[in-house]
């Protein structure tokens, strides 16, 4: 299980780092060195810094085969996108978490597939939904935040 609290901890930069890691399953450090230096024009102590950073997390493990590491991720990639999304959404008032929602979805590039997914996901919300939710900000924050 991931917790929040871990995808809250991962950089912009290691996030980079990790997609390169869940795409290959498995790796070194010379293959993520020389696909992220293309891509960023990142120099290798730099991507080096991330990895060991991103082991000390425990969010890649580090197995020596010879001379070199190879690094399989600790986390997986759909959980620990689901575990970054709702640590951002609970920084949001409750209140307004639905309408951030809707202008993330009107700026995806989103599949048939995805969009029926939505669909039928939020149907079977619907019937238990309740009228409307509560604002959860502080109550100097809700009068402000909550009347706009």
């Amino acid at each position: 299980m991931v917790t929040t609290e871990l995808t809250a901890t991962i950089s912009d930069a290691e996030w980079r780092v990790m997609r390169i890691v869940w795409t290959l399953k498995e790796t070194d450090s010379h293959t993520i060195i020389d696909l992220l230096s293309k891509q960023h024009d990142w120099k290798a102590p730099t991507i080096k810094t991330l990895i060991g950073r991103l082991v000390k997390k425990g969010t890649l493990a580090a197995t020596k085969q010879g001379r070199q590491y190879r690094y399989t991720p600790q986390i997986s990639e759909q959980a620990a996108m689901d575990a970054a999304l709702l640590n951002e959404l609970d920084q949001m008032c409750a209140m307004h978490r639905g309408t951030a929602l809707v202008h993330v979805v009107d700026q995806l590039e989103l599949s048939h597939n995805d969009v029926q997914t939505l669909i039928d996901h939020l149907e079977a919300k619907l019937p238990t939904a309740p009228d409307s939710v509560p604002c959860d900000c502080l109550p100097a924050d809700c009068e402000r935040s909550c009347e706009s």
